[in-house]
């Protein structure tokens, strides 16, 4: 019998099949598995796997659109978006160290050094300091390691000029004034690009690949003028260092149309701010032509009627109004020529609580003027019903009241153009980026406050403010200005302070045929403090240098016309002074680039002979080389002197030549240099 082996004994024949059997259908099993995943995802989810490694490896940019430019009234540029490069080097990518150093060096206008130094970094990624012109895009276009990225930055050619109502961008958002107000015309459509990303999943620079290209905004023309916006910020800059005041502001308007041809507004030596529509104050007594105007409307009085002004002082509900100088017994148009608050108080007692709210709440004060500007404040006019027994006395000289200095020159203006309130501009037109126009603002009047009779009777006797009252030093010396100056008590947190006051003038001019209102604030002058010393000279100053420069917005014919009139003997004047001189056809209208006008503006008092020289009437003519032709002209405007200004840029001679014998009224040609001087009488550009 044979002998059964168990246990430690060689595995039978079926079990090792079985095994074979297992293990091929588990490879089987497997390999169809991986079969299976291999196709679902090479087939079946294939979509999204390329998705998600284009998303790993790609990204959506936005291209910043360029903002729209801001111009001045005559197309010059005040705000625009600068194209900057930034350039940075892959130091890991660069082949040839050295020519790659002289190419960067070449067109970025670096040392060697500097150029050398991201290859000399740890870093993989390095960006070189500063901002480059356009051009590098195309220099290093190509070159294996350098990458340049596009970057619009704000510029303002101005610089703060006019950044109080330019306002600012910030984080590409307007921010204040003109920015603000027209942040959806100016910022324009941005674009879409898709970028490359490296390992660590940073964007690469200049691998993009652009979706959709960015559409610039639109642009914005501006009712200011530059150059008279440089005019009021150096007249109002000289009389803060002058005066020691803490601030000002300086507006020059049309009357006519109600268009802010200059707005500059300083505080603490910056001018960023805008007080002009932000900051009322009690106005004083260049308040009361207004309630004069009022007065004239209703009825209640005429310019002739006598008012007694006594000692100059009158006790009205327990308060006693004083003047400085008392008128005595006089006419109301003298009262308000000198300025007398005991006067005005008086005869303003007339008129019925609601007759002198209504009078000056038609004149735009304690209202928005509606000007295309952000911040503007109403002012404050409380309504009769608050009123004490005092108000109507106060409100009469100017007290009880807080007003803008916008306000105020636009209150001015409805006297200058016959008695109609018009709506502040400082928008013209709204463009698009191809300077094609989409909205025009047309000057728009707000009501008729006054009669143009009352209005005309108001300039006339403001007329004699300026000529024998307090409002002197803001005198031309043949074109006539109507003007008023104020005075009032600053106060802060409800209170009055002790030797703090508000100084200012308004006026316009030529008061015949009024086309420019100026008007000043001074904030805490030192020392002399009346708006008569010293807002006055400011108007003044003002107005010569505007009369001065190449293309002021004036109408020059007109000007000329009555300076004819007033230089033919018999007429306005009686004399044979005319401020501007020359052919007519040299005379022509706002923006036209001629250098053929002539203006003259005579001294507060002549000018001393000069006893150093040799006998004989007259003075010597002072050195004005290198001077700029406005400084030059106001300073020859100072010694009653007519001025020709024939040249360009600065001055490097006169005709007649410095040191020559001259007397008021002789004309001094203004050359430029001997390079940029052109005939007599041909236009020319500073």
């Amino acid at each position: 019998m044979r002998q059964e082996i168990g246990g430690g004994g060689r595995p039978s024949v079926g079990n090792v099949a079985l095994r074979r059997r297992v293990l091929l259908c588990f490879w089987l099993l497997a390999g169809g598995g991986l079969l299976w995943r291999s196709v679902d995802l090479q087939l079946v989810q294939a979509h999204e796997w390329r998705a998600e490694a284009e998303r790993q490896h790609r990204t959506t940019g936005i291209i910043p659109a360029a903002r729209g430019m801001i111009m001045d009234r005559a197309g010059r540029s005040v705000a625009l978006s600068h194209e900057t490069f930034r350039v940075s080097v892959a130091p890991h990518e660069v082949r040839d160290t050295t020519a790659t150093v002289e190419r960067l060096s070449g067109a970025l206008g670096i040392s060697a050094a500097q150029a050398r130094a991201p290859f000399q970094s740890s870093r993989r990624w390095v960006q070189l300091q500063g901002r480059f012109p356009p051009g590098v895009r195309d220099t290093l276009a190509g070159t294996r390691g350098v990458y340049v990225e596009r970057e619009l930055r704000r510029f303002y050619p101005h610089n703060d000029l006019l950044r109080g109502v330019l306002g600012a961008v910030i984080d590409g958002q307007g921010a204040g004034g003109v920015e603000q107000a027209f942040e959806e015309e100016l910022a324009g459509t941005p674009g879409s690009e898709i970028l490359a990303r490296d390992s660590q999943g940073r964007p690469i620079p200049g691998d993009t690949w652009v979706v959709e290209p960015p559409r610039s905004g639109g642009q914005v023309v501006l009712t200011l003028d530059a150059d008279l916006q440089e005019i009021a910020h150096q007249a109002l800059q000289q009389a803060l260092d002058e005066t020691g005041a803490r601030g000002g502001d300086l507006l020059v308007t049309d009357p006519r149309s109600g268009e802010i041809l200059a707005m500059a507004s300083l505080k603490d030596g910056a001018s960023t701010h805008l007080g002009a529509i932000n900051a009322p104050y009690e106005p004083g007594s260049i308040l009361k032509p207004f309630t004069v105007a009022t007065l004239l409307s209703t009825g209640r009085a005429t310019l002739a009627d006598s008012v007694d002004a006594g000692n100059g002082q009158w006790r009205k509900a327990g308060r006693t109004i004083t003047d400085v100088h008392s008128p005595g017994h006089t006419d109301l148009a003298h009262a308000l020529q000198v300025s007398s608050n005991v006067a005005i108080a008086k005869v303003a007692d007339r008129l019925t609580p609601a007759e002198q709210y209504e009078g000056l709440r038609d004149f735009g004060l304690g209202a928005p003027t509606g000007i295309d500007l952000p911040g503007e404040v109403a002012g404050s006019l409380r309504r009769p019903q608050r009123w004490s027994a005092q108000s109507p006395a106060s409100l009469a000289i100017g007290y009880e009241v807080g007003v803008t200095p916008l306000q105020m020159a636009m209150a001015y203006g409805a006297l200058a153009n016959g008695g109609t309130l018009m709506e502040p501009r400082i928008i013209r037109e709204v463009r698009d980026s191809a300077g094609r126009t989409l909205q025009s603002f047309e000057p728009r009047a707000v009501r008729r406050v006054v009669s143009a009779e009352v209005a005309r009777e108001i300039t006339d006797a403001l007329v004699g403010a300026v000529e024998d009252g307090t409002g002197g030093r803001a005198r031309l010396s043949t074109f006539q200005v109507a003007g008023k100056s104020g005075t009032s008590r600053a106060h802060a947190g409800g209170v009055y302070e002790q030797g703090a006051y508000f100084a200012s003038f308004a006026g316009f001019f030529p008061a015949e045929d009024p086309q420019l209102v100026v008007f000043v604030k001074l904030d805490r002058p030192q020392g002399e403090y009346y708006g008569g010393a010293t807002a006055a000279p400011v108007t003044r100053a003002t107005m010569e240098a505007i009369l001065a420069t190449h293309a002021p917005p004036l109408d020059r014919r007109a000007l000329a016309s009555l300076a004819r009139r007033q230089a033919i003997p018999g007429g306005t004047d009686g004399g044979s002074n005319g401020m501007i001189t020359g052919p007519a056809e040299g005379i022509v209208g706002p923006g036209a680039g001629t250098s053929r006008f002539v203006a003259r503006s005579g001294p507060e008092r002549p000018p001393a002979p000069d006893t150093r020289t040799s006998a004989g009437a007259g003075f010597t003519l002072p050195d004005l080389a290198g001077s700029t032709p406005r400084g030059a002209s106001r300073h020859l405007h100072g010694l009653g002197l007519v001025v020709e200004w024939t040249g360009g840029g600065s001055i490097g001679a006169t005709d007649p030549a410095a040191g020559s014998r001259v007397s008021p009224g002789d004309t001094i040609r203004l050359l430029g240099p001997p390079g940029r001087r052109v005939a007599a009488g041909r236009p020319s550009h500073e």
